[in-house]
């Protein structure tokens, strides 16, 4: 690399690695943070086996999560396989100057923290953690019974359960009087009482500016081909992204209109969505294949939109289209323009798949995650002694 007057500047190799299951925006926020200490980010990303040993068994399998952090638009490089704690070697390997981690612990499943190498060598910086999301978090809303946050009016307060979530909902029960009776909480990722300080939940607090770092801000050019997509695109997944990737084959500009809350629970029905609208904005636009996000866009598709983005394609994959309010086709607009294709991405992921996951596997997981959460406190608590006495003189 050059500087502008002609002297050279080595590049900087920033290191990360984690296990990055159902990549959010927290994680997103991390590797943004990331990459703006350097020139080039390596992402280095454990495989499924050290996952379950170490934390519980992932939700997504370990190509998936390759694909998901290489589709994020800060990730220069993905190591797959990397090492569960970080050593010398690795950073070495990759020719990476130094590793970064944001402000919480990791450790293996000895109560070891994965970043100690680096950190006795002066190899290890720290990034603040994205507030309000946690993987740990999204698991909890996806095991809420109700749909009571969507309704409004006399109905705001009613509960409505579906047979499938009365099963659920039995075995939940049994497993949370068991997560009560050794951590004395049972809200599954709702609740701030006995948590860790670092993997705990706090509300997440959405800002213009987070939506401004997340942006590229650039405007198409006279000269692109602008393709419009839209949906509730909940809880980002492999899914979502190889469908981008694809409808952005048939353009140069890619812009993806987010429904809203009410709109997305209104066809999708149950607790959906799982992350709300600004949730869903970042996530998408962390997506490397995403120009620009419309929030909050109509359901139906309509002729000021097309002229306002001047859109020459619309694309929807292969997932049923609900009709809108009058039984309207959503895209009968463009597809009376001659501007309507479905995309077929090669990948039948649905969110509801994703949910279906933890619903069947994700109670040994919590189960694991709550004995780390435990380590976490008494390591957290330890380091608070250690400062008390540090002050104490």
């Amino acid at each position: 690399m050059e500087h502008v007057n002609g002297s050279a500047e080595k590049e900087i190799r920033v290191w990360c690695d984690g296990c990055y299951d159902m990549v959010h925006f927290g994680h997103a926020n991390s590797l943004r943070q990331a990459k703006a200490l350097g020139h080039k980010l390596i992402v280095g990303i454990h495989n499924d086996e050290a996952i379950t040993k170490n934390k519980g068994p992932p939700v997504f399998t370990q190509e998936e999560r390759y694909k998901m952090v290489r589709g994020i638009k800060w990730v220069d490089e993905v190591v797959e396989d990397a090492p569960y704690v970080t050593t010398l070697e690795t950073l070495d390997q990759h020719n990476c100057d130094f590793c970064v981690h944001g402000d919480d612990i990791t450790l293996t499943a000895d109560g070891v923290d994965t970043y100690h190498l680096v950190k006795e060598a002066n190899r290890y910086k720290e990034v603040s953690r994205t507030a309000g999301v946690s993987t740990t978090d999204l698991v909890g809303r996806m095991l809420l019974m109700t749909r009571d946050h969507f309704k409004q009016g006399d109905q705001e307060y009613s509960v409505e359960k579906d047979e499938k979530l009365e099963a659920i909902s039995k075995l939940l029960k049994q497993y949370e009087s068991k997560l009560k009776s050794t951590t004395g909480s049972s809200k599954l990722g709702q609740d701030h009482s006995a948590r860790s300080p670092w993997t705990g939940c706090s509300q997440f607090l959405p800002t213009t500016q987070k939506i401004i770092q997340f942006s590229d801000g650039k405007a198409p050019k006279p000269t692109d081909k602008i393709v419009y997509v839209a949906g509730a695109f909940d809880l980002f997944h492999v899914g979502h992204l190889d469908f981008l990737e694809k409808a952005k084959t048939y353009g140069d500009y890619l812009i993806v209109g987010l429904h809203t809350d009410p709109v997305v629970n209104e066809y999708k029905g149950g607790n959906y969505p799982i992350m709300n609208l600004h949730e869903r904005v970042l996530s998408v636009l962390a997506c490397k294949y995403v120009n620009e996000v419309v929030i909050g866009a109509s359901y139906s598709v309509t002729k000021d939109l097309m002229e306002h983005f001047n859109v020459d394609l619309v694309c929807h994959g292969q997932t049923p289209i609900a009709p809108d309010v009058g039984n309207i086709d959503p895209y009968a607009v463009p597809k009376q323009m001659g501007k309507f294709m479905l995309v077929d991405s090669g990948n039948p992921i649905t969110t509801e798949d994703i949910v279906d996951r933890i619903i069947r596997h994700r109670l040994e997981y919590e189960a694991r995650n709550t004995k780390k959460e435990k380590k976490e406190i008494e390591v957290y608590e330890a380091m608070q002694r250690v400062k008390i006495a540090e002050k104490c003189g």
